[in-house]
């Protein structure tokens, strides 16, 4: 099976416009984020799917420069950007992960996707394998591991407006459809950890994270930063306040 990572990327974010492409440590956002994602081995390819509107050229080359393919599709309908990245790119088995996450772990998505196959080689199986339906991930570690044929048919049948701009909730909404499962984390006392890219504050944490663990180790994994949180307890201070923003909205 060919196993696809679907990177979506877009510069007219409504809370933080340009977040993708704002630099740490040297780097954007979605230098970061792809090379982080890279770092899996059961990965065949990595797609950075982004918008046909002309603000997105920046991702565009960016994306070129850390040599990845591209997928050009729907600004709002981003179910169908992925129904027809995937579908350009031949994936049976579809991984998404959104370009606001800079701290992805990439044993997070090594053990998501090796939960998959390993779930559907034996008795159990599954149609669509989350860790965030039930939060015990720190937000910014979301990852969400499908089959081609699922992602087809909620592309096929979805019609709400916030169930084709989030991609997936026609998915776990109808457990009656697919088999729908999620991985929990042995670390849920984490789970209220806000690591994502969302507004000017998460931008200052993710910046903090990085100059205090990127020049000593490029590839720092999520136990790196519980550590240095445990160590610093005040830098949560930082975005805690955050309100993350509810489908629909």
């Amino acid at each position: 099976m060919k196993i696809v990572a679907i990177v979506q990327a877009r510069m007219s974010s409504t809370r933080f416009p340009g977040k993708v492409l704002k630099t740490i440590c040297g780097k954007s956002v979605l230098a970061h984020v792809v090379e982080r994602v890279r770092d899996c081995s059961l990965l065949d390819q990595i797609v950075v799917a982004t918008t046909i509107g002309d603000e997105d050229d920046v991702i565009v080359e960016e994306a070129n420069r850390l040599k990845t393919e591209i997928y050009r599709g729907s600004r709002e309908n981003v179910l169908s950007r992925y129904y027809y990245a995937a579908k350009q790119f031949q994936a049976d088995v579809v991984v998404r992960i959104t370009s606001d996450c800079p701290l992805f772990d990439s044993q997070v998505l090594t053990e998501m996707i090796g939960t998959f196959l390993k779930k559907n080689s034996g008795l159990e199986s599954v149609d669509y394998l989350s860790n965030t339906l039930e939060r015990s991930y720190p937000r910014g570690l979301d990852c969400e591991v499908f089959y081609f044929s699922t992602l087809e048919k909620a592309f096929l049948e979805a019609n709400k407006e916030y169930e084709k701009e989030h991609v997936t909730p026609y998915i776990y909404q109808h457990p009656e459809l697919f088999r729908v499962q999620q991985l929990v984390n042995g670390h849920a006392e984490y789970a209220d950890y806000r690591w994502t890219l969302d507004t000017a504050e998460d931008f200052r944490f993710v910046e903090v994270i990085y100059l205090a663990l990127w020049q000593k180790k490029h590839n720092f994994r999520s136990l790196d930063i519980y550590r240095l949180i445990e160590k610093n307890p005040f830098l949560l201070e930082v975005n805690s306040h955050i309100r993350q923003k509810k489908l629909g909205e």
